[in-house]
């Protein structure tokens, strides 16, 4: 037998019953080793160079499973695609079966993660790597995962108690767009959460194959002490779907099952979601918004409870600035109540990309314009940049970030490494 087939690897698995499918893993894979179909998210063993860069981010532990294999014998894709739930390790039989045994060689051990584009030279740039994976160092104790996926766990009963449009009617034809705020109260049942964090809905009903709807992620929108303050409920920000990424027609089924529900309804959550993508605390802290449609959600939390503290009278807090870009003002969520906050608590930047008559103007765009405004900032350890919205506007926006930095003299890696360190850059796209 070649030694080669004798190799045991240690395999790198999703499991499929834990993940919400928040597409955090596959976005911030410095080698491009994690897929997805419309079910599972997977881990090519062919690419994956166990750099761990994925473990951390994983806001519910699915991504830290292992297996050990024969080399020849790793899960492919196809098979993991497949899965309902992860198959039990080898035992130390089936291993000998397989040709494995004691004196196989030493399982692959992690190795270091790629080096930045800047280091190696190439052209790519990977925007990702610059997430912090920590949040702020002032940040309130995040509770997560206090209600399960898995069936032999718990899901708590939410029910309804608002379901509004928070977007216009288009005024072009085609302007197929429908966005609702939705509340949901817990009831006596703890469900605590902070600003930045999510949760997953579980919709009723089974998909084409029969199997139970898998969780749907959704940006709590409402701040710590709820949307109705001194209840125990919270908001989403959510968009009806109606075609996927290709531009064909489909009615998202978490989507669509949550802008339908009418008051009194009852829906199954579990989570909370999330310890990183939280907000400073420290008074003299400074935060920087930058979003696109539903990624509103956790900036509409934010400001929120900064607008709260103030109108308390117990919170003196930095610069508020919030980045928000829509195709039009009719799909911009919340836009008439963000016309209404005092210019002295927030500064204001909206962006439109499809309004007739006018040149595309995209959030990177406003980024570049207030490079004077924002350049202390990138610089400033009390200041924190958040980016929320769909995963094509990540990269122009740390590009922009970056072209401010190095137009000022500086350098981005130095920069961006100490952003990510101290918890000030956080990503978060779908």
């Amino acid at each position: 037998m070649d030694m080669s087939d004798a190799a045991v690897i240690k395999q790198h698995l999703i499991d499929p019953e834990i993940c919400i499918r928040c597409n955090t893993c596959e976005a911030i894979c410095p080698v491009g080793a994690i897929t997805h179909d419309s079910r599972n998210y997977v881990v090519d063993a062919g690419k994956c160079n166990l750099c761990m860069d994925c473990i951390s981010p994983c806001p519910t532990g699915s991504i830290d499973n292992w297996r050990t294999m024969p080399k020849v014998r790793a899960w492919t894709i196809e098979d993991q695609l497949g899965w309902d739930e992860l198959p039990a390790e080898l035992s130390p039989e089936q291993l000998a079966e397989a040709g494995v045994g004691a004196d196989a060689p030493a399982a692959v051990e992690p190795v270091m993660p790629a080096l930045p584009a800047a280091v190696t030279g190439e052209t790519a740039f990977h925007s990702a790597q610059y997430g912090a994976t920590l949040p702020p160092w002032s940040a309130a104790h995040a509770y997560t995962n206090l209600y399960g996926p898995k069936a032999a766990e718990k899901t708590i009963t939410a029910t309804v108690t608002g379901n509004v449009r928070v977007t216009e009617v288009g005024r072009t034809a085609g302007s197929d767009y429908d966005t609702h705020h939705i509340v949901l109260d817990f009831g006596a049942m703890p469900f605590p959460v902070l600003e930045g964090q999510s949760i997953g809905i579980v919709p009723p009903g089974t998909d084409d194959k029969g199997r139970p709807h898998h969780a749907r992620q959704y940006s709590i929108a409402s701040p710590r002490n709820g949307e109705r303050p001194g209840y125990n409920n919270l908001s989403l920000t959510i968009k009806r779907v109606l075609e996927d990424h290709q531009g064909r027609p489909v009615r998202g089924v978490g989507s669509n099952y949550m802008c339908d529900l009418q008051v009194g309804d009852k829906v199954q959550v579990i989570g909370p979601f999330g310890s990183s993508f939280l907000m400073p605390n420290h008074p003299r802290s400074h935060i920087v918004m930058i979003c696109t449609g539903t990624g509103s959600a956790p900036m509409r939390a934010m400001t929120e409870w900064r607008r709260r503290l103030r109108q308390s009278g117990k919170f003196e807090g930095g610069k508020l600035m919030l980045f928000f870009g829509a195709r039009t003002q009719e799909e911009l969520p919340y836009f008439g109540p963000l016309q209404n906050l005092p210019k002295d608590f927030i500064d204001i930047e909206f962006t439109f990309s499809r309004n007739p008559g006018q040149p595309k103007r995209y959030v990177q765009d406003a980024l570049r314009e207030r490079a004077a405004d924002l350049l202390p900032l990138l610089t400033d350890p009390n200041a924190c940049f958040y980016v929320c919205g769909l995963k094509a506007m990540e990269e122009g926006v740390v590009m922009a970030l970056r072209e401010i930095v190095q137009k000022a003299g500086l350098d981005w890696d130095t920069v961006g490494a100490a952003m990510k360190r101290e918890g000030r850059l956080h990503l978060e796209t779908y």
